[in-house]
């Protein structure tokens, strides 16, 4: 429904909102949740996603693994009080708001970090308290992190494993996706979007038969799809090539040597 190849500096998350409302347009769909990897699991992107009443059921980066100490959800936030718990009962309270990352920082007291038996596990630091930030928007990686307790939650990843996955492997191996033949980004996308067409005339083809005496209405259904293809498959390769559908040349004003 939506293919985009972007430069090598863009990461992926973040042309995510934008074809996820081209195609909420495109195709008038209604969805009820969105389903990525850990790379999409961004707080802008859950952020949206949720507003507009989209579950999204995207797994979270665990960072903390990567420590030896004791990770944010060790804490307990307070709501009332605007303030988190540590693990031995103590206050860490709110002490400065970086509109620039957006988040908010939360300190303990030095002397009562210095007392604390769970100090080894909690912070290297002996002269400054342990400190805890909270996002803008964590209230909404909270809702997401709920999700992953749910049956829908767990159908939805297995499903992305078995119906998103593998058509990547398929394109790689099958129909050249592994190394573009094309230079410049839009003739790029142009091979993209004829390959992932290919892979889904492919699947409706199995769906309405291959012509082997399928039901009339499955017949004819095939029939104007493979015009369809056909006639964007010549359109998209002529100017690929260059050329208009009528065979005239198309002039190319911005063509760089590697083009040539």
């Amino acid at each position: 429904m939506g293919v985009l190849v972007a430069p090598g500096e863009v990461m992926e998350n973040q042309p995510m909102l934008d074809l996820l409302w081209r195609v909420r347009f495109r195709w008038k769909l209604r969805p009820r949740q969105v389903t990525g990897d850990t790379k999409y699991g961004t707080i802008p992107n859950i952020r949206a996603v949720e507003d507009m009443g989209i579950h999204a059921y995207v797994p979270l980066p665990d960072w903390e693994q990567h420590s030896p100490y004791f990770g944010a959800s060790k804490f307990t936030y307070d709501a009332e009080y605007d303030s988190y718990v540590c693990p031995n009962g103590q206050v860490l309270r709110r002490t400065s708001t970086s509109e620039a990352e957006q988040r908010i920082l939360y300190r303990a007291q030095a002397s009562a970090c210095r007392t604390c038996p769970l100090r080894v596990h909690c912070t290297p630091g002996k002269k400054s308290g342990r400190s805890v930030w909270r996002s803008f928007g964590e209230e909404y990686v909270e809702r997401v992190q709920a999700y992953r307790l749910t049956a829908a939650y767990q159908k939805a990843l297995r499903k992305r494993k078995v119906w998103v996955e593998p058509l990547f492997a398929e394109a790689k191996e099958w129909h050249g996706l592994r190394r573009f033949r094309l230079r410049r980004l839009w003739r790029v996308n142009s091979e993209a979007l004829m390959i992932a067409a290919g892979q889904n005339l492919k699947r409706l083809l199995a769906q309405c038969g291959w012509g082997r005496r399928p039901l009339p209405s499955g017949a004819a259904l095939a029939v104007a799809h493979c015009a369809v293809f056909v006639v964007c498959f010549v359109s998209a390769s002529a100017l690929i090539e260059g050329h208009d559908t009528s065979g005239r040349a198309i002039p190319d004003t911005n063509q760089s040597p590697i083009a040539a």
